[in-house]
């Protein structure tokens, strides 16, 4: 009875060495402050904040967060500007279904209560005067059609430029 409670204590222990292959748990993120007209905004004051903690940063500049499986805020201000309010949406990492696969879901409830198995989109760009969300699985998609080489192909009326739903297609 004892060799085999071993045996199952070891193959645990052996699981439970992947549990983290997702990654550590820190992500870089570029912040960024938009006017309305679209032009940068420098030094824009931003505070990004999750569960997990929270950072404060001038714009233009990266910022390294501790990922969650919670959404992350950002709040920016200048003075003479509206304050611009972004939700980045936390998604699951593909490695994190792996996880559950290879160990056996161990890895994977790890990942999760560290955070290590999520994502937010790269790219933060606040846009002063508005709310806005950001979702890294837009970012996710928009990369594989740009790998693929092809672009969603919009119909442009006669004499039109591209209609304002074509965002990330080509026209």
């Amino acid at each position: 009875m004892n060799i085999k409670m071993a045996t199952i204590l070891a193959a645990l222990a052996a699981l439970s060495g992947c549990a983290t292959i997702t990654g550590n748990e820190g992500q870089s993120l570029s912040v960024s402050a938009l006017a309305t007209d679209g032009t940068s905004v420098d030094k824009a004051e931003c505070v990004l904040e999750n569960d997990k903690g929270r950072w404060a940063t001038a714009t233009p500049n990266f910022v390294m967060v501790r990922r969650s499986a919670e959404d992350l805020t950002v709040i920016c201000k200048k003075p003479g500007m509206v304050d611009g309010i972004l939700k980045a949406v936390s998604r699951a990492a593909g490695s994190m279904y792996g996880n559950i696969i290879f160990g056996g879901g161990i890895g994977a409830l790890i990942d999760h209560n560290k955070g290590t198995g999520y994502n937010y989109p790269d790219q933060l760009p606040v846009k002063m005067g508005s709310t806005v969300v950001v979702d890294r699985q837009e970012q996710d998609n928009a990369q594989r059609v740009a790998a693929s080489g092809q672009g969603a192909a919009v119909q442009v009326p006669p004499g039109g430029a591209c209609p304002s739903a074509s965002r990330g297609t080509t026209c």
